[in-house]
This record gives C-alpha cells, sequence and structure tokens, in this order.
C-alpha cells in the first residue's frame, strides 16, 4: 500500500466492502484469500481482520462460544499494529469491537442468550479513502 496515494490492496478493499455490508462470512473468505499468499509484515494484521469478522459472524449466528472464544484473539493479533495501520484507525476499531461484543466477553455461560445490537456493529473507514479506480 501506498499511504500517500491511499492505494491499498484490491482484496482488503473488498473485505472491508464485505465486513461494512455486515456479510462477514464473505469478508473472511476474502481477506483470508489475501492472507494466504501475503508474507509481508501485516500479514497478523490480515489474520485479525479475519478473526474479527469470524466473531462477528458467530455472534450474529447465536454461536456465542465461538465469538467469545475469538473476541480475545482478535486483539491478540490487532494490538500490535495500534494505533494505525495500512488506513485503519486500529485503536478505534478494537475499541468498537470490543463495545459490540462487550456482554459475549463478559459472560460465563455456556449457552447465552445474548443477541447482537445493529447499533453496535463496527464499520472499517480508512484514512486515507481509497483512491477511486481511474476512469
Amino acid at each position: 500500500m501506498t499511504s500517500a496515494t491511499g492505494d491499498y490492496e484490491p482484496l482488503y478493499l473488498e473485505g472491508i466492502e464485505k465486513f461494512n455490508d455486515c456479510d462477514y462470512y464473505e469478508s473472511h473468505e476474502v481477506w483470508e484469500a489475501l492472507w494466504t499468499e501475503y508474507r509481508g509484515p501485516s500479514r497478523k494484521f490480515y489474520q485479525g481482520m479475519i478473526q474479527a469478522a469470524v466473531a462477528l459472524y458467530h455472534f450474529g449466528n447465536g454461536n456465542i462460544r465461538g465469538a467469545r472464544k475469538l473476541h480475545g484473539s482478535v486483539h491478540g493479533y490487532l494490538d500490535a499494529y495500534a494505533p494505525r495501520h495500512l488506513g485503519l484507525d486500529v485503536t478505534a476499531f478494537l475499541a468498537d469491537f470490543d463495545r459490540c461484543l462487550a456482554e459475549v466477553a463478559a459472560s460465563t455461560e455456556d449457552f447465552p442468550d445474548i443477541q447482537l445490537n445493529p447499533d453496535l456493529l463496527p464499520e472499517i473507514h480508512l484514512d486515507p479513502p481509497p483512491t477511486p479506480p481511474a476512469a
């Protein structure tokens, strides 16, 4: 990525678009395709984003145990990239992610009845924004 121009990996951007559309399964699939081939310094960052998408996917499908397990691993991957990486305010993203999954993380029950609050879903906005494709 060249941050001065806002150029990002196309699969990174595609995953963000799916994530912001709450299509967490597809977001994870797209980022996994990027992560599988990538061998640079952002490898664990991409892995953390994959884990975040899967945690939200599980939460949305009522798999609270799966969401809780992945919640902790997201920090393990992304904390090292704070405060900002690849245009993402990692600190703010993690705060939003934690707010969304706060009840999940706090629960000690095996099968709690916790409903996802759509108003708390994290979104990803890059700074600088991606450069629009040339016409």
